[in-house]
């Protein structure tokens, strides 16, 4: 069985910096790690490799110091880890991501499973797994929260849904997004972490997988950011006095004035 999971920098740290200009979020790979959904996503393809065995590949796109955090799942368990690096990449929303690593995935042909972790905490959004997945042609299940079972053909899982859990069994090859507390990831060996720094981390081009480049970047971008700020936070402090039936009216005036 053939695994690609894919996996994204993400800041260290909860403060986001964006560029004055683009509007985009500034990559920092030194101050970058592995997405924490990301990190689970893997962790769930090294178990299935235990179990009913696997080739694993850790595939992402960013600046070239993102080869760091490729290192570190190398480190973890992943038998290869191909990079995405290109000035062409710069300012993809997530439809043009989706293309980009779509066309990555094609180049060494489409695995029978692909893992993402359901959303990248920098951005939240949650698309580029659907958006990969139709963007391959596969079908995909979101938000799993448990794999029951891995076939020749099929793989068994528990997704969460507005209206609870649901049990999906789906054909391979497919594409699964899961949830942070599927598992918890192991942390690199000693053996793991020599073995990495030691380990050849692929890194493609956009000509290189044969991506237009009128659907990367910004240029491929269906979505453009317009402005970033800071929200204003204001606080004040009411005293209401009087009576309690008085207070009451105040204070059911004031909700009335805010609502």
């Amino acid at each position: 069985m053939k695994i690609v999971v894919c996996v994204k920098a993400v800041p260290s740290s909860t403060e986001v910096r964006f560029d004055p200009v683009s509007h985009t979020i500034i990559r920092d790979g030194k101050q970058a790690v592995i997405n924490p959904f990301d990190a689970a996503a893997l962790e769930c393809a090294l178990r299935i490799r235990e179990t009913a065995g696997a080739h694993v590949t850790t595939l992402s796109m960013g600046i070239p110091d993102t080869v760091r955090i490729l290192r570190d799942t190398v480190a973890r368990g992943a038998d290869e880890a191909v990079l995405l690096s290109d000035r062409a990449f710069a300012g993809s929303d997530t439809l043009a991501t989706s293309y980009a690593l779509a066309c990555a995935v094609r180049k060494t042909g489409v695995p029978d499973l692909l893992i993402c972790g359901k959303m990248a905490v920098d951005g939240d959004t949650a698309q580029i797994g659907p958006e990969l997945a139709a963007a391959l042609g596969i079908p995909a299940v979101t938000n799993v929260k448990e794999i029951l079972s891995v076939g020749e053909d099929r793989i068994g899982v528990i997704r969460e849904s507005d209206d609870g859990e649901q049990e999906v069994s789906v054909c391979l090859p497919a594409l699964i997004t899961v949830v942070k507390s599927i598992v918890d990831p192991r942390m690199p060996s000693i053996a793991g972490i020599r073995a990495a720094e030691a380990a050849a981390v692929s890194v493609w081009t956009a000509e290189e997988i044969g991506a237009d480049p009128e659907r990367t970047g910004l240029a491929g971008s269906a979505t453009q950011v317009v402005r970033t700020f800071s929200p204003e936070r204001k606080k004040e402090c009411v005293y209401i006095e009087g009576s309690a039936v008085e207070q009451a009216d105040r204070l059911r005036a004031l909700v009335e004035e805010l609502s």
